[in-house]
Formats: C-alpha cells, structure tokens, sequence
C-alpha cells in the first residue's frame, strides 16, 4: 500500500514538473517574441528618423505615387492639350468668320461693323501671340557649372546651383528660374521668362470669349429656339410619315445649312462662356499672385513661412514684393509710360527685368521696400 502511494506521489511529482517546464518554455518565447518585435521596431525608428518629418513629409511620401504617375501622364499628354487648345480656338475662330461674319455685315450699322472688326481681330492676334510666345519661350533654366553662381544652394535632385526664386521641376526634370508652374496646355514650364506670355494669353483669352459670349447671346437665343422647333417637326414629320394619308400633308424640313449654322452658333455661345469662367477664375488667381509679388509656389512656401514668424512674434516681408502698382510694372516691363502702349496692348516680345539668377531692385521701382523680417 505504501510502495503505491510513493508511486502515486512521484508521478505527480513529475506531472507537476512537466508542466513548470511547459510554462516556463511559453514564457520564454512570448518573451523573445516581444524583444525581436521591440528591437525591429528600434530598428526601423532609426533607420527612417527625421527630425524634421511632419504630416506634411508623410503624406508626401504616400502620395509619392501618385506624383509619379501624374507627373509622366502630363509630360506625354502636354502636346495632345496643345493640339486641343489650338483646335477649338480655330474651330471657333472658323465659325465667326462663316457664320457670324456675313450676317453681322449684313445687319450692324457702320460704327458697329467697324468696332467688331477692330476689337475682334485685334484680340485675336494677341492671343496668337501670346499662346506662340509662352509655348516656345524657354522659362529660363540656371547654369549647371557649380562656380558661375556663389552664396547659392545646391538642388538635391539634379545637383545643379539653384538660385532664389528657382525650383525643380519633376515634369521637365530640370530647375526653373521663378517657376510658378508646369502647364499642361503649354506642355511648358512658366517661368522667368515666359510668365508675362502666359498670363497674357490667359487674359486675352478670357476677354475674348467673354467678347464672344456677350456678342453671339441674341443670336445663341435664336439658334437655340430653332434647334427646339427643328426637333419638334422633326418628332411631327415622323407621326405623319408613320400615319400618312392622302390628303395629309408632311410638315417642311431644316436643310442641312441650316441645322449646321444654328449649332455652330450653340456650340460657339456655350464653349466661350465655359472657358470665360473657367480660364477667367485662373485668370484672376494670378492676377491676385502678381499683386503680392508671388508665384504659385511661392504662395504656399510664403504662406508657412508667415504662419512660423507669426507664432515668434514676428511679420513676415516678401522681400520680391515693391508694392501692388510697382510689381505689375515689374511684371509687365513698364518702365516708362508709353510701354503702356507698346509693351501690353501691342504684341512685345521684350525680355523680363533681371536674369532670374538675381534679384536687384528694378529701374521702374524707385524706393527700396522694408527688409524681410520686421520685429
């Protein structure tokens, strides 16, 4: 009975220690689980750690991506944009001249027939400029030698210099002096050098479509009221064919001229307006952005830079900025007041003030602003 118990007893001695052992085991693996997932995680902390990375560098890099494709979709879509642009400006140009021309000939007094034929063809040479100007114009890149420029910072993408007021472009994959943007409708940077043809052309664009649009409202009213009226005994043409009897007469058709001119006249009133409001809404954003003395990216870098001064205690100065009636004349070239004439209302193909590479006060602004910083 006693050589039972004691046999009993040490199976449940080793049972009991069996278990201790299990136990131990699973606590040692949890364990190395734990230190392999701490020590990986350290290690990647310390492998992508950037004190300066914020929310703005992560969605960046998630967004890195999208960039890519975007940026490789504008670079070959660019000339398909520039053969749309110029095809329905010439498609419209082609209407006016067939459809509104003649009839505008035939029924507009004198004075009127003289003003129409003035401003419209003056407005069109201006936006065949300057769309010619801003697509072959080069925006102006800086020199790739290191020692032609001094007291410059280096671009990390094409290690080049990289003057104030440049930065690179990941469409054109080259730094571009005073870049404000890539245009797809260009297939060009705006830059230093084409920046007055590209607004230019926005604005003359604009006015003329709003030229167009005011003008063709009448006659788009009555183009409109016809088209109704064509589908209509168009719908009683097939009723009668469908029940015809011998007394029944079919209603008279539109002949092909006809259906033509009223939906050019439609296809005209709608395209002007859209592109007046769409184009004259960029058309004002920049005209705000040249008001400040800013480009597009400079809006954004200056806006932060706004934002970090103000919680020290200190305003922010544009230091490219002489005031809002001296930056247009900066921007425009007009240096003395005859430019007026010669260098805005007339196609100019004159050069921008500076070399982009540095920014010295302008001959037409005759005082020197307040410094960058102001306490």
């Amino acid at each position: 009975m006693r050589s039972r118990q004691r046999m009993f007893a040490a199976v449940m001695r080793l049972l009991l220690k069996c278990l201790r052992l299990g136990r131990r085991r699973r606590f040692k693996l949890v364990r190395q689980v734990e230190q392999l997932w701490h020590y990986g995680h350290l290690c990647l902390r310390s492998l992508l750690y950037n004190s300066f990375t914020n929310g703005d560098v992560v969605l960046d890099s998630l967004f890195e991506p999208v960039y890519w494709l975007v940026d490789h979709v504008t670079r070959w879509f660019g000339v398909v944009f520039v053969a749309l642009v110029i095809g329905l400006t010439s498609s419209i140009v082609a209407i006016v001249y067939i459809c509104l021309l003649p009839l505008i000939l035939q029924t507009y007094t004198p004075a009127w027939i003289c003003w129409h034929l003035a401003y419209g063809h003056w407005n069109l040479i201006m936006i065949v400029f300057h769309y010619y100007m801003a697509i072959t114009t080069s925006p102006g890149h800086p020199p790739q030698a290191k020692n032609d420029l001094t007291g410059v910072s280096i671009c990390r993408k094409c290690i080049a210099p990289k003057p104030a007021r440049t930065h690179h472009c990941s469409i054109c994959n080259r730094c571009v002096l005073k870049m404000d943007h890539h245009c797809p409708w260009l297939n060009n940077c705006v830059g230093h050098y084409n920046h007055r043809y590209f607004f230019s052309f926005c604005l003359f664009m604009t006015m003329g479509c709003i030229y167009c649009s005011i003008s063709g409202w009448e006659m788009f009213r009555d183009a409109y009221a016809a088209i109704e009226r064509m589908k209509l005994l168009e719908k009683e043409r097939l009723q009668v064919a469908a029940n015809q009897t011998y007394y029944q007469t079919p209603p008279p058709t539109f002949s092909f001229r006809q259906r033509a001119f009223h939906k050019s006249v439609v296809y005209l009133w709608v395209l002007c307006s859209s592109v007046a409001l769409a184009l004259g809404a960029l058309t004002l954003w920049h005209a705000a952005l040249i008001t400040r003395g800013e480009t597009s990216i400079e809006r954004h870098i200056n806006r932060k830079e706004r934002q970090r001064l103000q919680k020290k205690g200190k305003v922010f100065r544009n230091p490219y900025s002489y005031g809002s009636w001296d930056n247009w004349k900066v921007f425009l070239g007009v240096d003395v007041p005859r430019h007026w004439l010669t260098r805005v209302l007339l196609p100019s193909p004159h050069l921008p003030h500076g070399t982009g590479l540095s920014w010295d006060l302008p001959p037409c602004v005759m005082e020197q602003r307040a410094p960058l910083l102001a306490i």
